[in-house]
Parts: C-alpha cells; sequence; structure tokens
C-alpha cells in the first residue's frame, strides 16, 4: 500500500508532528482533535484507504498493514518526536505503530477509547450487530443528541457509511475486532501512553480501557466523565485538556 493517499495537513509547518489516526467513522470524528493541536503542532489526518471512498489495496487487509504504512509516511517525511493520537480502530492502529517503531520516531501515543485486544471477559460490544439507536445508545452518554434517525439521511450519504463499514470490518476482522497478538507486544512499547477513555462507553467500556493502560509500560488511564466512544466529540474541553498536558509531557523540543 503506498502512503501517497488522503492526507490533511493542518498547524504550522515547523510545529511538532501530529498524526491523527480516525475510527471507523471517518476523519470528520476526529477532525476536531486534528484542528485543536494545529494551534501548536504540525498535524497529519489521514484517509484510510477504503474510507469515504478511497481505493483499498488488495495488499492492505490489516490493522498491522495500515500501521506499517503509516510507518512508512513517517520515515518518508523524516518525521520525528512525533505524537501519535488514535481514536477507536485508529487507536489501535497507533498502538500496532508503537510496537514496530523501532527508529523512535515516536514520542507519545494517545489512545482514545481503542479497540485491539483481548480482555477476559470484557468484549468488544458488536458494533455491525447495532442498528442506529444501538450505535447511539453504546456509543454516546447522551444518546438523544447524537441519534441519527437513517430515514433523515441521503442516499449518497448513506452509501458511503456502508463502505466505511465494509474496510471497517475488513481491516478489524468483524465483531471481535481484536488482535491476539497485539497485547502481549504492547509490553515492549516504552514510550509514554495516555489511554483516555469516555466514562459511559458501552462499545469497549472503561474496565476495557484499564486492562488496556495496564498492557503498556508507561501508560496512565485517564477517564472523562459525561462522554462515551467518542469523547472528544461530547466533551472537548476536558478531553483536549488532558490531550494538552499530556502532548507537553512528551515532547522531545
Amino acid at each position: 500500500m503506498t502512503t501517497q493517499q488522503m492526507i490533511t495537513a493542518y498547524g504550522p509547518a515547523d510545529g511538532r508532528p501530529a498524526l491523527v489516526l480516525h475510527g471507523g467513522g471517518g476523519p470528520a470524528t476526529v477532525a476536531p482533535i486534528a484542528e485543536h493541536l494545529a494551534a501548536t503542532a504540525r498535524v497529519l489526518l489521514p484517509t484510510h484507504p477504503g474510507w469515504n471512498g478511497t481505493p483499498r489495496p488488495d495488499d492492505s487487509t490489516r490493522v498491522a498493514d495500515l500501521a506499517a504504512a503509516y510507518l512508512r509516511l513517517l520515515r518518508e517525511r523524516d518525521l520525528v518526536d512525533v505524537l501519535v493520537v488514535g481514536s477507536s480502530l485508529g487507536g489501535w492502529i497507533a498502538a500496532e505503530l508503537a510496537t514496530a517503531d523501532d527508529e523512535g520516531r515516536i514520542s507519545g501515543i494517545a489512545l482514545i477509547d481503542a479497540v485491539g485486544i483481548e480482555v477476559d471477559g470484557t468484549p468488544v460490544r458488536d458494533f455491525f450487530a447495532l442498528d442506529a439507536r444501538g450505535v447511539a445508545a453504546y456509543a454516546y452518554h447522551d444518546a438523544e443528541r447524537f441519534y441519527v434517525d437513517p430515514a433523515t439521511v441521503p442516499a449518497e450519504r448513506r452509501a458511503v457509511f456502508q463502505a466505511n463499514m465494509e474496510s471497517l470490518r475488513r481491516y478489524s476482522g468483524g465483531p471481535a475486532m481484536s488482535d491476539p497478538a497485539l497485547r502481549p507486544r504492547l509490553a515492549a512499547v516504552t514510550v509514554p501512553t495516555l489511554v483516555l477513555w469516555g466514562e459511559s462507553d458501552r462499545i469497549v467500556t472503561p474496565a476495557y480501557g484499564e486492562e488496556y493502560a495496564a498492557s503498556f509500560a508507561d501508560a496512565r488511564f485517564e477517564v472523562v466523565a459525561e462522554a462515551g466512544h467518542l469523547p472528544h466529540l461530547e466533551q472537548p474541553e476536558r478531553t483536549f485538556a488532558l490531550l494538552d498536558d499530556f502532548a507537553a509531557r512528551t515532547t522531545r523540543g
């Protein structure tokens, strides 16, 4: 897979590099993070192959393939002191990326309600089995605020959503959304890690998040009250304050 894909850049060219990785909902779900970090950082927000109409290469079928592509991106642009922020599936990619960074280009990773590991007794909710009401109920603290009636969504937008879900299923392997081999490898990740979780997330619960944080050598677990799977959308000020503090403490600059 080539790294010459759709990448939106924000912020000053001489700012600290920040790679923001979206989840199944596409880049719009993490655009507020990119825009916030762009006050001081040079932010790269890629669209994963297969999302929003972008092509999916035949040789890209796993999260590890996405992580390898983004590691090539960091090498090609010779980026160092990189802050990686990943939401949901993007958090899984970020974790995988950190395990493969043998050149030390990454200086901090922030996982926001990430999927990707197996936790006994705390499985990932089968997102693909949920209807629109179910998504709102399980993913958000304020379900009514974020519920979208499918009947009000234009056909073109519904088609994009369905294609995005197809890509999510392809890369995640289906409802489990995990790689049994990932968690044992996280202990070797030595860069500081922030594991940030919405208190009301019922796609992946805070208990799952605590186990995720415990898998790293140097991780801090933070809970955002009155927020679900996308705390940066429901509680942006609280979420951004935690990200800003983490970014300030991890930069090598």
